[in-house]
């Protein structure tokens, strides 16, 4: 596909079928995979898209920007559902529960919130980075959220909770992006600089 804008952020589909993008001129499309063609355009931010996230069911898209507000997208007909406002600056990524249920999200307000899915209802805030909040990640048995911060800190938290069980310090710059082994034992960190950094996650 030719995409001639920047893009933000990229994700495929659970069943592999399409790839979503979101670019800096403020629109999700939709592509199909085995033909390489865009098949849906999503409108209705007002300022660049920063992060995707699909339910595991592969049915609703859920979007992030830079106009502070997250969206719910059904992914087959391209209808907007509801609007999640509440964050006080930019989202910078977001997550979603094994079950579906519940999305996360990561802002430059220094907070992460928890919103129900299907009401829209924001259902906790969790507040304890010092910076932007710029990576989440969920473990598969929706236990235990992990947050990456520019404040150059991990912070895992009790995900039914809120409660803060752990901070990871040393790092020494500020974490962009990290990507976690499927058994939650470890993960991978990176940042603008040319190092990534492994952690141990169980001790």
């Amino acid at each position: 596909p030719s995409i001639p804008v920047p893009l933000m952020h990229l994700v495929i589909t659970p069943d592999g079928r399409y790839l979503i993008s979101a670019s800096a001129d403020q629109t999700i499309k939709i592509w199909e995979i085995a033909t390489g063609q865009a098949i849906r355009t999503l409108n209705g931010h007002s300022s660049s898209i920063n992060a995707l996230v699909v339910t595991p069911d592969g049915q609703q898209l859920i979007s992030g920007g830079a106009d502070k507000l997250i969206k719910i997208w059904d992914i087959n007909t391209g209808e907007e559902i509801r609007t999640l406002a509440g964050h006080a600056s930019f989202i910078n990524t977001l997550a979603v529960s094994p079950d579906g249920q519940l999305a996360i999200s990561g802002s430059a307000d220094k907070t992460i919130k928890i919103w129900n899915v299907e009401t829209g209802a924001e259902v906790r805030t969790l507040a304890g980075h010092s910076g932007y909040v710029n990576a989440l990640a969920i473990s598969p048995d929706g236990q235990t959220l992990a947050s990456g911060s520019a404040d150059q800190t991990i912070k895992l938290w009790d995900f039914n909770t809120g409660n803060e069980l752990r901070t990871l310090t040393g790092y020494g710059t500020h974490i962009n992006y990290f990507v976690v082994s499927p058994d939650w034992s470890e993960m991978a960190t990176g940042s603008d600089r040319p190092v990534i950094s492994v952690w141990r996650l169980q001790e």
